[in-house]
């Protein structure tokens, strides 16, 4: 491991190419060994650590890391293969004290809290580049347009649980770090530039503290395509062979989408084959994934099919929050005005900050506002209502006197 690439500041012209990593391509870390002398170069080395890992989504059904990535100045590049150093114990003591940088933190942060690491500060890039409103915020289109570097995407998609990694993919894994606390700190200026840097630390905070979202209930309702299905007995069948292919894709860890595709379920749901051969006839269970298992879907369309009226979904899933806001015109003309008034105030104050209006303050926090509003809308009760969302401080600081307005203006008169 050698020292950090001297930073880079943005460049006039076209962009150059980064094809290679600054100091070579280490080798994989895949051992005790390996991990112990990565764990004592980055407790070594000195200021932000960048951060990412690669997951296997679309091939495997685990959120699990295959690869994560460091980046430290006086430590070098690390590429680690957690699979064979699954526990990041050590590494995450040593670094305890500093600050990460990611690109799309919540999307890594899972994956990397099961290896026990996490982050006690952190910078994301990709939100410091939507704070900042700039059109493009992937992480190649920063780098271009900030650094002057043009990063190779080719390899984004590909399944991360192959072994051995190909070189081309590892250079790519370890282009992804190379430049990220460079960008960090062009970021970090421009947000201090503009007055946001207090704002950008109060949502690099609130990513530290999350906790990982409860599971979704009836998650068989996202079936792709479900929209077709119009009856209790048929959402039976999508709620039966979801289930059994969910259970599968678990059992082997393959996508599920790997094992039945939503298109086979809905089919099946619309159809309601009456035997394994009118099954096995419809054209979504004709490739080999699906035939695979075919005495498997078959059992489910029979479970469905037997099912009692009472023992049915129901055609929706009960929900604690508003309805849907294109029902609320019919349902409620007033929590629909409030809506409306509340979403232009919200456009005119992100307009004003030059912020996209979804980072100015959550929209389901802002339907569950309008839709059901503190009783007297003073600044101080929308203010508390939209903190028990979860609105950080500075949104809070906003946004709530505009909304106790736009609220207090389409209140039903009590008569």
């Amino acid at each position: 491991m050698t020292d950090q690439a001297p930073s880079f500041g943005p460049a006039k012209g076209a962009p150059v190419p980064l094809l290679k990593p600054h100091d070579g391509l280490p080798p994989v870390v895949d051992g005790p060994e390996a991990l112990a002398a990565t764990v004592e170069a980055f407790a070594a080395g000195y200021g932000p650590v960048a951060v990412d890992a690669e997951r296997a989504s679309g091939y495997r059904y685990s959120h699990r890391a295959y690869l994560v990535q460091l980046r430290r100045a006086g430590s070098g590049t690390a590429l680690i293969d957690p699979v064979r150093c699954p526990d990041l114990g050590d590494l995450d003591a040593a670094l305890a004290d500093t600050e990460w940088v990611l690109h799309a933190a919540s999307q890594d942060l899972p994956c990397l809290a099961e290896l026990g690491f996490r982050p006690r500060t952190l910078f994301d890039t990709e939100l410091a580049g939507r704070l900042l409103s700039y059109p493009k915020v992937g992480l190649g289109a920063l780098v271009e347009e900030l650094l002057g570097f043009t990063l190779e995407k080719g390899h984004s998609a590909v399944d991360w649980s192959t072994r051995p990694l190909p070189e081309p993919w590892l250079v790519y894994a370890a282009l992804d770090v190379e430049l990220l606390v460079e960008l960090r700190d062009v970021l970090a200026d421009a947000l201090d530039s503009a007055g946001k840097l207090e704002w950008a630390t109060q949502e690099f905070d609130a990513l530290v503290g999350h906790e990982p979202r409860e599971t979704r209930r009836d998650p068989w309702r996202r079936t792709s395509g479900i929209h077709r299905i119009r009856n209790r007995r048929d959402l039976a069948y999508v709620r039966a062979l979801w289930t059994a292919r969910d259970e599968t894709a678990r059992r082997r860890d393959i996508s599920p989408g790997r094992v039945l595709s939503d298109l086979a379920i809905i089919t099946a749901a619309s159809t309601k084959p009456t035997s394994r051969a009118q099954l096995a006839a419809l054209g979504p269970f004709e490739n080999r994934a699906a035939r695979r298992d075919l005495d498997l879907w078959w059992s489910a369309v029979r479970r469905a099919r037997e099912l009692d009226d009472e023992e049915l979904p129901e055609h929706t899933m009960p929900y604690d929050g508003p309805p849907p806001a294109r029902a609320w015109a019919d349902r409620d003309p007033s929590a629909a005005a409030r809506l409306a008034a509340c979403r232009t105030s919200l456009h005119a104050i992100a307009d004003q900050c030059e912020l996209p209006v979804e980072n100015l303050l959550a929209p389901d926090s802002v339907r569950r506002l309008a839709w059901d509003p503190p009783a007297e809308p003073t600044a101080e009760a929308v203010a508390q209502a939209l903190r028990e969302r979860s609105a950080r401080d500075w949104q809070v600081e906003l946004t709530a006197g505009a909304l106790a307005l736009a609220l207090a203006d389409h209140l039903l008169d009590p008569a």
